[in-house]
């Protein structure tokens, strides 16, 4: 194995990270972004539904690596690899000594395309490196999947390995222990020879570092035979409370780990030693709708790291305990951890327009139950989101008074940069949708139902049962089955959605109002409408919302190819009817846009480089005709008024006992029954009702005109008693 260069910086903050190995075999299906000991990659980038084991290693560039450090003689190497659209490039597997001097153990020029396919590569016994490397990019990606590096036989030498309880402490790594002040703590070492034959000498024990004093060769085993064990054991006596760091070295004559060192940090007492100033100097870049980064001064004592806090609005008064050391997504009173570590540089995720954002940092030395922060005087700072991106001028060729209105805005957001269905995962879940939640794992909600839905990175559609909803239903779309087109891949009208309880059930039935449920899930409901007609309603959250991605999708795809992308008026023979575009008007006017949908835009408009002009201004909505995909002259007065003369429904009508009120995606204030002769004999404000019930029995038969009063006005209709 190979010498490490020992740090005592980071033997002080037990976090050689950079430098650890694996103990082989090791083994990864991708399942988590965090790495395994002994692997980096250079970028983190998955598959989340496909691979051996969804999800899987993604290499969509030239100079993408993983790399793998191990700390013994290595067996077979297997793994599973496959080319997505991959022609004409080099992917290399290869193998190393010492990380710097690199081999081909097997070169890819022609993965099997889609498919993954099981290699066995067989390194040298010397090998302490393997490095997957996409060389040259020409076409495509590469996915990888459950790479294993199996344990290589045992040879005759010597061959030294050393354990504390059951666990391997390679050379270069650390262990931590604890004892009261002036207490003696022995701490047994297990010696191995891992080879068959020849026998592991050792020459001397002797410990080095800042307290050194406080540790002590209690007994050592001078030869160990081959196969066999023996017990070092180290007397701990810490002389005064927290951080007592020593180094110990085993003199043996294996050849390549000579001397064998071991980062011992003793806690004397309970918690390490606290540090003794706060980091300064916190500053804000890059501040977006949907992202911000900042970063700040160390402190004038480096600690071991850092735990920074995050809240919405007004300055943090948690603080954290000592003797926890909290993950990402922790609540610590108050706030929520937004990182932990040693850099001086964060990057929170759930950024969204107009809000204030407080952070607060405080230093803290220890790991696990010895940390030990510094709680008085945390470094501070917060920072205001904008609100809004959109660039200046952008919807300056607008005009809602030209009659080439919807022409206009169809040109001024196609053609955009494509994006992948694909790439949903990395792009739209993992920088944006995805929030944090306790014990670093993340959130993402079910647009229609609100559910929340808890995973731990990376996140995989399959294995969450979620699905990624075409708003504008891709049945619906003039191009389909194609599922290849930009149209298809349009973020703007794709959003995560629980598979079976809602994207299913919607299927590809229009957005309506429902009055009769046949099912639910939390916020979203299936049934009949007003007019006796299956519909998907989303929880209340999302309505305008998917109101303005249905007609985002419209605007943006309309004339392309010849191809008229108005809402449908006939589904299929088993949904005869269509996507009614008053209701979806009136969720938009109803549900305007909020600072979430706002950063998504933003956010999105990043990627595809265009934005959903029904987001920016919502009265656009008002001068689309979407049931041919016409200018609407008169705008919003006329949209309104016929929007609530189609969405009036009187039913029975003619009516005998009792009638029924409605007026589809909007309540009733009062209503008015009235005769022809003008007079009024039914009336009543009824306080926002979604249906209203009235008694008609005591009603003479006859002709009357029904008129109700809403929020967006009156409306009226004729009505027949018998």
């Amino acid at each position: 194995m190979k010498k490490i260069i020992y740090s005592l910086l980071l033997a002080l903050v037990c976090n050689l990270s950079g430098f650890a190995q694996a103990v082989l075999p090791t083994t990864w299906s991708f399942t988590t972004t965090s790495l395994p000991t002994g692997w980096t990659e250079s970028s983190t980038v998955f598959y989340t539904a496909s691979g051996n084991t969804p999800p899987c290693k993604k290499f969509s560039a030239t100079g993408e690596t993983l790399t793998i450090f191990f700390a013994s003689n290595p067996g077979n190497l297997t793994y599973y690899l496959a080319g997505n659209s991959f022609s004409g490039g080099t992917f290399l597997v290869e193998e190393s000594a010492n990380g710097t001097t690199w081999t081909t153990l097997h070169s890819h020029t022609a993965p099997p395309a889609a498919t993954y396919t099981l290699f066995t590569d067989v390194p040298n016994s010397l090998t302490r490196y393997i490095r997957f490397n996409y060389t040259n990019k020409v076409t495509g990606n590469i996915g990888l999947d459950d790479v294993n590096i199996a344990l290589g036989a045992a040879t005759p030498a010597q061959e030294i390995n050393v354990k504390q309880a059951t666990t391997t402490i390679l050379s270069g790594g650390n262990y931590v222990t604890a004892s009261p002040v002036s207490t003696m703590l022995p701490i047994n070492f297990t010696i191995e020879n891992l080879g068959t034959t020849n026998p592991l000498n050792i020459s001397g024990v002797t410990i080095t570092g800042p307290n050194a004093a406080d540790f002590a060769v209690g007994s050592t085993p001078s030869s160990i035979a081959g196969l066999a064990n023996g017990t070092l054991t180290i007397n701990f006596t810490p002389s005064v409370a927290g951080n007592r760091n020593a180094i110990i070295n085993i003199a043996n004559d294996d050849s390549d780990e000579n001397p064998y060192i071991i980062n011992v940090l003793g806690i004397g007492g309970s918690f390490a030693t606290e540090p003794t100033a706060q980091p300064t100097n916190l500053t804000f870049a890059n501040v977006k709708t949907y992202r911000l980064s900042a970063s700040f001064t160390d402190a004038a004592t480096i600690p071991d790291g850092y735990l920074v806090l995050r809240k919405k609005g007004s300055a943090i008064a948690g603080i954290p305990a000592d003797g926890l050391s909290y993950k990402r997504g922790d609540l610590v009173g108050d706030a929520q951890v937004v990182y932990s570590g040693a850099s001086t540089a964060f990057t929170p995720n759930n950024i969204v327009a107009s809000t204030g954002y407080y952070f607060a940092v405080y230093a803290y030395n220890g790991p696990g139950v010895y940390r030990n922060y510094l709680q008085a005087n945390p470094l501070t700072g917060n920072v205001m989101t904008p609100a809004t991106m959109m660039p200046t001028g952008y919807y300056n060729a607008i005009n809602t008074a030209s009659a080439t209105f919807v022409t206009d805005l169809h040109n001024l957001i196609n053609p955009h940069m494509e994006q992948y269905y694909s790439n949903y995962s990395t792009r739209m879940i993992s920088l944006f949708a995805a929030r944090d939640t306790t014990d670093d794992r993340r959130v993402i909600t079910c647009v229609y139902s609100g559910e929340n839905k808890v995973y731990t990175e990376p996140f995989d559609f399959t294995t969450q049962g979620y699905s990624r909803e075409h708003t504008y239903c891709h049945n619906w779309m003039p191009t389909n089955p194609a599922d290849l087109l930009p149209e298809y891949n349009d973020y703007h009208h794709l959003f995560p959605t629980n598979q079976n309880n809602a994207n299913a059930v919607r299927s590809n039935y229009p957005l309506g109002k429902v009055v009769t449920v046949s099912s639910s899930y939390m916020g979203c409901k299936f049934g009949l409408d007003a007019n006796g007609h299956m519909v998907f309603e989303p929880r209340d959250e999302h309505k305008g919302d998917a109101a303005r991605a249905m007609m985002y999708e419209s605007v943006c795809y309309n004339s392309v190819s010849g191809n008229n992308w108005k809402f449908p008026s006939y589904i299929s023979g088993s949904i005869p009817y269509g996507q009614d575009q008053y209701v979806l008007k009136q969720w938009a006017l109803q549900d305007l846009p909020n600072n979430w949908e706002i950063s998504r835009n933003d956010f999105i408009d990043s990627l595809q480089n265009n934005r959903n002009p029904f987001i920016d201004n919502p009265e656009y909505v008002c001068y689309v005709n979407f049931s041919d995909m016409t200018y609407e002259t008169n705008g919003c007065s006329a949209s309104i008024e016929e929007q609530l003369m189609n969405a009036f429904i009187v039913y029975p009508n003619p009516a005998k006992k009792e009638l029924f009120l409605h007026v589809d995606a909007t309540t009733i204030l009062s209503y008015e029954i009235i005769d022809m002769q003008g007079r009024t004999v039914k009336s009543n404000a009824v306080s926002n009702l979604s249906v209203v019930n009235i008694n008609t029995e005591s009603m003479r038969a006859g002709s009357y005109i029904v008129k109700v009063k809403t929020p967006y006005g009156e409306v009226q209709k004729s009505l027949i008693i018998e």
